[in-house]
């Protein structure tokens, strides 16, 4: 097989990895950042980094996994270096809870049922946001991406046993938030 065959192969095997990952990638991103316009920068950096390293890539763990832990990093590193200008550009910029609201499914709910579940969402991604950094992104990989523990692990490089203190200490400190606005 010649090199130009080889490289086509490879190049269409990662767009088949970008066209089955990038939603799950920038829903993480979303979620965690809750800026449109950065989880979408993010999640791009994120394909531009693992096409750059592709050839890298052992398949010592899953695809998702090497992503989402591409994906990861870009999120602390993100934060560790803007952390003020971050929170002043959400702030501007935020998902409104509106729109945080239209990801409910919404069924035949009345007008007060969507008002009390627009009042939970907000009351949530509060509790979420006063989170740290580890803790948010072991809920949200849990939570929001329905991951297992054990591919939490993987994908944050902790010990099962550490996902699982973090991911109690955060549905805690979530709970305990919510009762307090009742």
């Amino acid at each position: 097989m010649t090199a130009d065959a080889e490289e086509e192969i490879a190049a269409r095997d990662f767009a088949s990895i970008v066209e089955s990952h990038r939603p799950q990638i920038f829903r993480f991103l979303l979620s965690s950042l809750r800026d449109v316009d950065l989880a979408e920068t993010l999640t791009q950096e994120c394909f531009l980094k693992a096409h750059q390293n592709w050839k890298q890539f052992r398949g010592d763990s899953s695809a998702m996994t090497w992503l989402m832990r591409i994906a990861i990093n870009l999120q602390k590193d993100h934060w560790r270096n803007r952390r003020l200008q971050f929170w002043r550009h959400t702030q501007a910029n935020a998902i409104g809870v509106d729109a945080a609201s239209d990801w409910l499914p919404n069924g035949e709910r009345s007008a007060e049922q969507q008002i009390l579940a627009r009042e939970q969402v907000a009351q949530v991604w509060k509790a979420v946001d006063g989170l740290s950094e580890r803790q948010r992104t072991v809920f949200l990989l849990r939570y929001v991406e329905e991951q297992e523990l054990s591919e939490i692990a993987r994908v944050t490089g902790l010990r099962e046993g550490t996902v699982k203190a973090h991911l109690s200490r955060a549905l805690g400190r979530v709970r305990a938030e919510l009762r307090g606005n009742k």
